[in-house]
């Protein structure tokens, strides 16, 4: 019976593991934020009130197994003069399938027959959610996208209003055997998930292991100076009577050039793995060289990462 594996998390980073994880024996559920409010996703909110889906489309294509051109096309974005403009058809189709559906949850079922996911994607939840972030100086900031774009350190995110969870969420972490809080923006793509009401509830009752899969650059505003440690301390706040079980940290060099790059052009420097931090902690560690340069840009090695964790199911 294959084991299940739940992933919380939204982004860039959610999308690049499960592009790992499909390809092994295991039953994914990835349970996406849907907070994001900028570019398409954000219009296409503003118009349809329904929650994000631009996280939610990277995901169906990471987890997809038609051809690379189907890919293309749900990544297409339009570039022209009409209100098309900036809009992506993945986007599009999953408003026109929540809309025609009724909610998105049974949008985003709709479109995994079509595309033939090696997985199940669950929206954090149906409500068409305002992310706000408490910043270092007091001051209060509305909207995931302002938030990241601020140039003052966050302090603490929470909701406008009280999102209702999907029940499917909760169902999915007390069935897991193995929790992820996938690598990606700590602030505004993994802690969304764990300041709903009922979601550390439910992992507070899971037996499985909590896993993280740290970050290989830090993040200007959110993790700025922070070590693996600091990452784990962070994310064990929000976890209620749980904490982190065992965490995924890249050891390998990141050169220089590329690390000067990175500190000139977006003020990120690599993530530290502090081990004797760590140590102090008590967790399990899960240590290897996981970068992998695409175009210039440091990435995670989603292969070699998907097979540790695989590995460590065993």
């Amino acid at each position: 019976m294959k084991k299940k594996v739940v992933i919380l998390g939204g982004g860039t980073g959610l999308s690049t593991l499960l592009s790992g994880l499909k390809m092994f024996p295991i039953d994914i559920n990835a349970v996406v934020s849907v907070s994001d409010d900028g570019s398409s996703t954000g219009r296409l909110r503003e118009e349809f009130k329904i929650p994000a889906v631009g996280d939610i489309r990277r995901v169906l294509v990471s987890l997809s197994e038609t051809e690379p051109l189907f890919e293309q096309l749900l990544n297409y974005r339009f570039e022209t003069v009409s209100d098309l403009n900036g809009h992506t058809i993945g986007n599009l189709l999953l408003a026109a399938a929540s809309t025609i559906s009724g909610n998105m949850s049974d949008g985003v079922e709709t479109l995994s027959k079509v595309l033939n996911l090696k997985g199940k994607v669950v929206p954090l939840t149906e409500d068409n959610v305002v992310l706000m972030g408490k910043m270092e100086d007091g001051s209060i900031v509305e909207g995931e996208h302002n938030i990241t774009q601020s140039n003052l350190v966050i302090e603490d995110v929470f909701y406008k209003e009280k999102p209702t969870v999907n029940p499917n969420v909760i169902k999915a972490i007390s069935e897991a055997d193995l929790i992820i809080l996938c690598m990606g923006s700590v602030f505004t793509s993994i802690i969304p998930n764990l300041i709903c009401d009922g979601v550390v509830e439910a992992l507070g009752k899971s037996n499985a292991k909590i896993m993280y899969v740290c970050n290989m650059m830090t993040q200007p505003g959110e993790t700025d100076n922070f070590n693996v440690s600091h990452h784990i301390k962070l994310l064990n706040k929000y976890l209620g009577k749980r904490k982190i079980d065992v965490v995924v940290v890249n050891n390998g060099k990141i050169s220089e050039e590329l690390t000067k790059k990175y500190e000139t052009l977006e003020q990120k420097d690599p993530v530290i793995y502090d081990q004797e931090n760590v140590k102090k902690l008590g967790i399990e560690v899960i240590a290897s060289d996981f970068t992998m340069i695409v175009d210039e840009n440091i990435r995670h090695d989603f292969k070699k990462l998907a097979s540790y964790i695989f590995l460590y199911l065993l």
